[in-house]
């Protein structure tokens, strides 16, 4: 019987706890890596090195460069509750998006205090718990965001952050703060084989997505397309736009490293050519998506009943994507944000 590809119980599967990944490999380039091929459904085991030699002369690699930011911060309460905070976005100067946990031992606004230097005052809830908090700085905000901050690490790595994560849980080509989880497709690479794919002539271009806290959501509706999707900040240079669309033309890959990117170009690819700019995108990508910026993906192994999964599954094909989990699962591959990679072509 055909799956039902806009049932969100579809896009779940079996994996066991100790597949996901709690620590970075050793080395960013040592794990492992999955090779897909899309129209045939073959599956090849690799490492991650071999990039080297899946990448070709000419074909354009398309990165997000957003930084994460040590978004996450600890309060307490004037009757001294602590009170955790993830900042989200910033909406003006001195003021932010964030939610708050535990969410409930905050029913009415209040002031809290982070340091000598830090008090907010933070506002109620909405439905989905997110608020509103003014800062009051006596120094330089970020300067003292980046001291009493820590690394937001998603959920499932059950420990909290070292001085190792604000390293890894980064890519080495991370320039623009703004995100609040990693484009973890790029942590694979290390400035030494960059230099190897950019001698080979492999091109590079960026975009900027910052990643917001809905990528750590799975799909709670039984419908996928009763879904919202939230929204995330893309940004298209003019010059990537413009090598894009030589690309296409000369016919050429553009390779998309992280589910961040595809969001990205095929966001802003508007009446047959790529375009440059800003905006809020709330792009939902799932089978029956009509791809026409990415012919090929570098991706992590995503949750059960993501909208990441989702994604991957439009791109490689379900039956296709849902046979090389199993196997994964199987080899034992690491899974999540500081897990193995699969590259997905035709």
């Amino acid at each position: 019987m055909m799956p039902d590809l806009l049932a969100t119980d579809t896009y779940d599967y079996y994996l066991p706890k100790e597949l996901i990944a709690q620590f970075p490999a050793e080395k960013r380039t040592a794990s492992r890596l999955m090779q897909v091929k899309k129209k045939t459904g073959e599956i090849f085991h690799r490492r991650f090195t071999d990039i080297l030699e899946l990448l070709q002369e000419g074909d354009l690699v398309v990165i997000n460069s957003s930084k994460v930011f040590p978004a996450r911060l600890f309060a307490t309460k004037v009757t001294g509750t602590k009170i955790e905070i993830l900042l989200l976005h910033q909406l003006k100067e001195n003021t932010w998006q964030c939610i708050a946990r535990p969410g409930k031992k905050l029913k009415s606004p209040q002031w809290l205090h982070f340091s000598d230097n830090l008090s907010g005052y933070i506002s109620q809830g909405n439905n989905e718990g997110i608020r509103e908090i003014q800062f009051t700085c006596k120094t330089d905000f970020q300067e003292e965001i980046k001291r009493i901050g820590h690394i937001p690490l998603p959920p499932y790595i059950e420990r909290s952050d070292t001085i190792l994560d604000s390293e890894r849980y980064q890519t080495v080509y991370a320039r623009e703060n703004g995100s609040v989880a990693a484009p973890t497709a790029g942590f694979h690479f290390d400035v030494e084989i960059l230099n190897a794919l950019r001698n080979k002539g492999v091109l590079f271009s960026e975009v900027i997505l910052h990643i917001g806290i809905g990528t750590f959501r799975p799909v709670k509706l039984k419908r996928i397309i009763d879904h919202k999707m939230h929204s995330e900040l893309a940004i298209i240079p003019k010059t990537t736009a413009d090598a894009i669309n030589l690309a296409k033309k000369e016919g050429r890959r553009v390779i998309c490293v992280g589910t961040t990117s595809v969001r990205s170009v095929e966001s802003f690819w508007l009446e047959g050519e790529m375009q440059s700019g800003s905006g809020w995108t709330d792009l939902f990508i799932y089978p029956g998506f009509n791809f026409q910026v990415t012919d090929a993906l570098l991706t992590n192994f995503h949750l059960p009943k993501s909208t990441l999964l989702m994604m991957i599954s439009a791109f490689g094909g379900y039956d296709t994507i849902r046979k090389a989990y199993e196997i994964a699962v199987q080899e034992n591959y690491r899974f999540f944000s500081y897990g193995d990679a699969m590259f997905i072509e035709d």
